[in-house]
């Protein structure tokens, strides 16, 4: 399942894509994400904590810009690792495109997570609504992190490299979850009707 968030930033597209050009500066918008070496083909190590409530995840791994179309600014910047207790595997697929809005940006920015293995245990109503969490918290992070740039302020002292705890982010997804069940349990059933 992909999660799709929207933004505007009041940035002209041109210092936009510059910015998700950069994955050294993309990465600290996805909370719990932490980069610790480049690669010579460009491509970055490091790890990703995913913490919600009890389940808390931990993956080593590498991520790279996969694909840069700067006619259509689209880019997508692939990642995959592998739980540092090897309970499984995740892969995330990050795309986004940017669309000239007025004299600022859309940003439209997709992510899927897949994760396999006894790390998968959790539910994949859980893993979605986590993700969901993550790119609205990725999608707000980096809004304040290119508007710093703008201003010629260091985006960390902005909006730093840890968007959310992970208390936030399993209290985030609980919500979503009970509502879900909610909404199952006492939303009046309304079949459809065949003609």
């Amino acid at each position: 399942m992909i999660i799709t968030q929207t933004i505007e930033i009041d940035q002209p597209i041109d210092a936009v894509w510059e910015f998700f050009g950069d994955l050294a500066q993309v990465a600290p918008c996805i909370p719990g994400a932490n980069l610790t070496n480049v690669m010579p083909d460009g491509s970055y190590t490091g790890d990703v904590i995913i913490s919600a409530g009890p389940v808390k995840l931990e993956f080593a791994g590498e991520a790279r810009i996969t694909s840069s179309d700067p006619v259509r600014h689209i880019s997508v910047i692939d990642a995959k690792g592998a739980d540092k207790k090897g309970r499984g595997n995740a892969n995330a697929m990050l795309t986004t495109t940017l669309v000239s809005s007025g004299g600022g940006t859309r940003a439209t920015i997709a992510l899927e997570l897949q994760i396999s293995g006894a790390a998968a245990q959790y539910g994949r109503g859980l893993i979605n609504d986590i993700t969901a969490v993550l790119v609205n918290q990725t999608a707000q992070s980096v809004q304040a992190r290119v508007r710093a740039i703008s201003l010629g302020l260091d985006p960390n002292s902005v909006a730093g490299a840890k968007a959310a705890s992970g208390l936030a982010i399993g209290l985030s997804a609980f919500s979503r979850a009970a509502l879900r069940v909610f909404n199952r349990f006492f939303t009046p059933y309304k079949p459809e009707l065949r003609r």
